[in-house]
């Protein structure tokens, strides 16, 4: 009988937390100030607890009490969601994914973010087996146009920015691959902002082909790059799927939500 107590107090505890959670909850879907009885009535707590917990919610600023005696959302909320946010690193965010994605391809998977004219890549998957050399490793950078994640970026640009971008560079090549050609790299850009994701086929590297996908954080900026690099003879079409929903798991752990159409 000695744990009695104890146990009581912990399942009682427990209950609270999970009222404070669904009145939270129920606040997150109204875009205006909810009334204590719409509260109650969705939640289904009584009143008389609906409202108390609200009072302590309220003197730690996650509930704001409006003037009509109505509640909504504090900001004690946005608070905590910008420290959050502030501590969200695309690497870490990524790491896992990378590796599962790995452990279904066998190739070397890359995670890049644009600088400037180039990619730089941050972080990568990869096993000797997989049969190719890793040339650029962690901090190498190439050009965006000659790399599929780097078309990912480019693709997003406005048309006078690209159009910069092709007069600083000059569209140079490194292999008879290379896009050097404007109107080829238009096309190629247009395809991608069709299909949601790029491909190299053997333009910075003979003997290497690429795919990637774009991912995106919480303001729906695309932040950073998801590219699967295999020799050119095994790159296969059925890992495309599994690289496009890696990527957007990573972009979901990081807050992303997509815009729903109609």
């Amino acid at each position: 009988m000695k744990n009695d107590a104890p146990i009581s107090t912990e399942k009682t505890s427990i209950q609270v937390i999970e009222r404070m959670v669904s009145l939270l909850d129920v606040l997150s879907r109204y875009h205006d100030p909810v009334s204590l009885k719409e509260l109650a009535s969705v939640t289904g707590l009584h009143p008389s607890t609906a409202h108390r917990i609200l009072n302590d919610l309220c003197i730690t600023r996650f509930v704001d009490r409006a003037d009509t005696g109505t509640y909504r959302l504090g900001m004690r909320l946005l608070e905590l969601g910008n420290i959050v946010k502030s501590r969200l690193d695309v690497r870490e965010a990524a790491l896992e994914f990378m590796r599962n994605l790995h452990r279904i391809t066998n190739q070397t998977i890359n995670l890049s973010v644009r600088q400037g004219d180039e990619i730089v890549y941050i972080d990568r998957a990869f096993s000797e087996r997989s049969g190719m050399q890793v040339v650029r490793a962690i901090g190498g950078r190439a050009p965006l146009h000659l790399t599929s994640t780097g078309k990912i970026f480019l693709s997003i640009d406005e048309p006078k920015a690209l159009r910069a971008y092709i007069t600083r560079t000059g569209l140079a090549g490194h292999n008879k691959n290379s896009i050097t050609d404007v109107a080829k790299l238009e096309r190629e850009l247009a395809a991608v902002r069709s299909n949601g994701y790029a491909r190299d086929n053997e333009e910075l590297e003979l003997g290497v082909r690429c795919m990637a996908a774009g991912i995106h954080d919480d303001s729906g900026k695309m932040i950073a790059g998801l590219s699967i690099s295999a020799p050119a003879d095994r790159l296969q079409e059925a890992w495309l799927g599994d690289l496009i929903s890696t990527a957007e798991q990573i972009s979901a752990a990081l807050g992303y939500v997509p815009k729903t159409t109609k």
